[in-house]
C-alpha cells in the first residue's frame, strides 16, 4: 500500500504541467486534482480568461476549503497540479510547506509564444516565473527545480527522480496513457489542452523558435531572470 504523498507540482501556463498530470493519474494508487486554486484566483482578481465563468461555476472559489482539501489526510499519491500565477498576493501561503513540492520551470519565451495563442493579453505575471522565484525562496531553497526541456529528453529517468523524492515506488505505466479526456480535466481543457488530448505519451523535446513583440516580449524578458536563477539550480540527471 502506498502511504499517503500530497505531491504538489508548480508550473506556468503552457508547459507539460497537464501531460504529467496524465502520467501520475496512470498510477493505480494515484488520484489527482487539476489548478484547484484556479477559481478563486479568477474570482479574486477578476481577470478575463477563457471560460471564466465556467471555471468559476464548476470549482471552489473559497481559498480555505481548497488549501483544507489539498493539506488534508489522503490515502496514497494526491497528486496537485498547481500554477504559481495563481499564488495572488492576498493568499497565505503558509500551507504550502505542509506538502511534497516540486518546481516546473520553462523558458519563458517559449511559453510566451504558446500562451498567447489562447490568451492575447500577458504580463510576468500570467506565466509564473516570478511567482516560482518567490515560492522558491518561501521554501527555503528546499523544493527540487525540474526544466521541462531537460525532462523531455529523459522522461523516465525524471520521473523515477520524482518517485524516489516522493518516497514511492516507480511504475511503468506513467510514460505512456490513454488518449482522450478526463473526468479529473478542469472545465477549461477545450481551450487549452488541444494537444494534451490526442497525447498517449510525452512528445520528443523539440526546441520551437519564436519571435516576440510588443507586451509579450516584455513578459518574456520580465520573466527570464527568474527563469535562469531557477534553471542554475534545476536538477540535471
Amino acid at each position: 500500500m502506498t502511504p499517503g504523498v500530497r505531491l504538489a507540482v508548480w508550473s506556468g501556463p503552457r508547459n507539460i504541467s497537464t501531460a504529467l498530470m496524465r502520467s501520475w493519474e496512470n498510477r493505480s494508487d494515484c488520484h489527482v486534482v487539476d489548478e484547484p486554486l484556479y477559481a478563486y484566483y479568477l474570482a479574486e482578481t477578476g481577470l478575463n480568461h477563457p471560460a471564466r465563468e465556467e471555471v468559476i461555476a464548476a470549482g471552489e472559489t473559497s481559498w480555505q476549503v481548497v488549501v483544507a482539501d489539498l493539506t488534508g489526510p489522503t490515502d496514497g499519491v494526491y497528486y496537485q497540479k498547481h500554477m504559481t500565477h495563481h499564488l495572488i498576493p492576498q493568499l497565505p501561503r503558509e500551507w504550502i510547506a505542509s506538502v511534497t513540492n516540486v518546481l516546473l520551470i520553462r523558458d519563458p519565451a517559449q511559453v510566451v509564444a504558446s500562451y498567447v495563442r489562447s490568451r492575447a493579453d500577458v504580463v510576468a505575471e500570467d506565466i509564473g516565473l516570478v511567482q516560482q522565484s518567490e515560492l522558491y525562496d518561501q521554501l527555503g531553497g528546499s523544493a527540487p527545480v525540474i526544466d521541462s526541456a531537460d525532462f523531455l529528453q529523459n522522461p523516465e529517468d525524471y520521473l523515477r527522480w520524482l518517485c524516489a523524492y516522493a518516497g514511492i515506488e516507480f511504475t511503468p505505466t506513467m510514460l505512456r496513457w490513454p488518449a482522450g479526456p478526463r473526468d479529473s480535466d478542469g472545465v477549461w481543457a477545450p481551450y487549452w489542452y488541444d494537444a494534451v488530448l490526442v497525447s498517449t505519451c510525452f512528445e520528443p523535446y523539440r526546441r520551437r523558435e519564436v519571435e516576440l513583440h510588443g507586451p509579450a516580449l516584455e513578459a518574456a524578458e520580465r520573466s527570464r531572470p527568474h527563469y535562469e536563477r531557477l534553471r542554475a539550480v534545476r536538477i540535471v540527471l
